[in-house]
């Protein structure tokens, strides 16, 4: 179950940073009505990538702990319900905002079952 979800949310990092980055950050570049943050909407667009991939990182990180808690480095009981339960609720948020349009949640209910029901085990 642990490598399961280690590889779901590696896969869910490089398809969240290429397909973003490739269907929306691109395109949006390409507007000439950004924001000004700071004085220059280069600063936005910077922004929007840096945020953008930094749950890519964030994700990739998880997918580490999740590894590593198999080794007993850490109570594998603790990081797997901090990490299952913020899955779930990463969840909540493509569920409420696209209305269940952009399927990550699906991803993310898988991961946080799995690592809840493989606590302890």
């Amino acid at each position: 179950m642990l490598a399961i979800a280690t590889i779901l949310l590696l896969l869910m990092g490089l398809a969240h940073s290429y397909l973003g980055e490739r269907y929306i950050l691109i395109r949006l570049s390409r507007r000439d009505n950004l924001p000004k943050v700071l004085g220059s909407a280069a600063f936005t667009m910077g922004t929007l990538r840096f945020v953008w991939h930094l749950i890519t990182v964030a994700w990739g990180a998880l997918a580490f702990l999740v590894y590593s808690s198999g080794n007993g480095a850490v109570s594998s009981d603790q990081v797997l319900t901090v990490i299952g339960g913020a899955a779930l609720v990463s969840a909540a948020f493509p569920l409420y905002f696209t209305r269940g349009r952009h399927l990550s949640w699906v991803v993310f209910i898988a991961v946080g079952v799995l690592l809840l029901a493989s606590r302890g085990s």
